[in-house]
């Protein structure tokens, strides 16, 4: 294993000390890849960080630095997505942030073919991290696609989470970035990655997303629906600040399952596609369209409830509309943790670690 310098091998056991986790390998691809993104002085400051926020001059007092220097380098560390910041009482305060998601989504404006060639090499053991639960990521339905007389909860509506915003954002997509860069792109758009925020113009000084009104966010979340891409959300009810559209060709999770084999790399919408046998004509436009091989035509349309996402996109296709979504059983459906510290603690539980604070 080539040799790098111990302060990536203590910040790889921080990252994965966190809820989301940050699994090590035995040829050092996931130290290789911290050394590409933090500098030593980056790494060694962001393991004295805590995920709570925290003022410059705490973490300066903790860690025994000078205040000035240590104000500037996290700073820095923000501009290049290394690091969590945010209002706090006294201030802006800084936070250690995930890997994913966090530190691999903000790479955007950084991502180049080294980086790429480095995530691909991680990411098989990255997918480990797919298979534990709650899930990273939910699946939320194409509101066209829900029948019309069942009513959508406000945190698996992708226009709901919109208009519950102040702000909106557009980014392009890492993941579909990363792998056009090793040669391996599809045919799905870019830029319709998008983010939110409760705090008007949030996004406006942004160097990376780009600002959206509101009607233009809905137009971008139309665009992914009609581009066959899956609407996906952090795994929890309150708090919503990005919408994920996504394809099992570059997804880093969904790829879980075309790449890793992995079932249920998400956590399922509440509802699950039906067929109207009698408007159904056989034509195969939804089985071409379903990303997770849920759909296939016999002597009529088999529909695997199991494999089933509920994301809605297969019955965009249906031109004779013979398709829609309907609720799960009551046990089926369920509901996502309510807060994302919520989801840290279930999260924490299930992979036997403390939850830090």
């Amino acid at each position: 294993m080539e040799s790098v310098p111990d302060v990536y091998q203590t910040l790889a056991r921080k990252l994965d000390a966190l809820p989301n986790g940050f699994p090590p390998t035995e040829d050092g691809a996931d130290l290789r890849l911290l050394a590409r993104l933090f500098t030593p002085e980056e790494a060694e400051l962001a393991c004295q960080l805590r995920m709570e926020l925290k003022t410059p001059t705490e973490i300066a007092a903790w860690s025994g630095r000078e205040f000035g220097p240590t104000r500037k380098l996290l700073k820095d560390m923000t501009r290049k997505g290394l690091i969590a910041a945010g209002p706090i009482e006294d201030g802006v305060g800084f936070g250690l942030m995930p890997f994913v998601v966090g530190i691999y989504e903000m790479q955007v404006g950084r991502m180049d073919r080294e980086l790429a060639e480095l995530f691909e090499a991680y990411y098989p053991v990255f997918g480990r991290l797919l298979t534990t639960r709650p899930s990273v990521h939910r699946v939320i339905p194409v509101n066209e696609s829900v029948r019309s007389d069942l009513e959508v909860r406000p945190f698996d509506s992708a226009a709901g989470i919109i208009n519950a915003n102040q702000a909106w954002g557009v980014v392009d997509c890492i993941c579909r970035t990363q792998k056009a860069l090793i040669g391996e792109g599809c045919e799905h758009p870019l830029d319709v990655c998008m983010v939110l925020s409760n705090q008007p113009k949030a996004f406006d000084h942004s160097s990376v997303i780009r600002p959206l009104t509101q009607t233009e966010a809905h137009a971008t979340l139309k665009r992914a629906a009609d581009a066959g891409l899956v609407h996906s959300v952090s795994n929890n009810q309150q708090g919503l600040w990005y919408i994920c559209n996504c394809c099992t060709c570059s997804c880093g999770i969904l790829r879980g399952m075309a790449d890793l084999g992995l079932a249920n790399v998400v956590a399922r919408s509440p509802y699950v596609n039906t067929v109207d046998e009698a408007l159904c004509g056989l034509c195969g436009a939804c089985v071409e369209k379903c990303m997770f091989d849920a759909l296939e035509i016999g002597m009529q349309l088999e529909i695997s409830g199991q494999r089933c996402v509920g994301c809605g996109v297969c019955t965009l296709a249906c031109p004779e509309e013979a398709l829609t979504l309907v609720l799960r059983s009551e046990e089926q459906a369920g509901a996502p943790p309510v807060t994302l510290q919520d989801w840290m603690a279930e999260r924490a539980h299930a992979r036997g670690i403390p939850l830090e604070g």
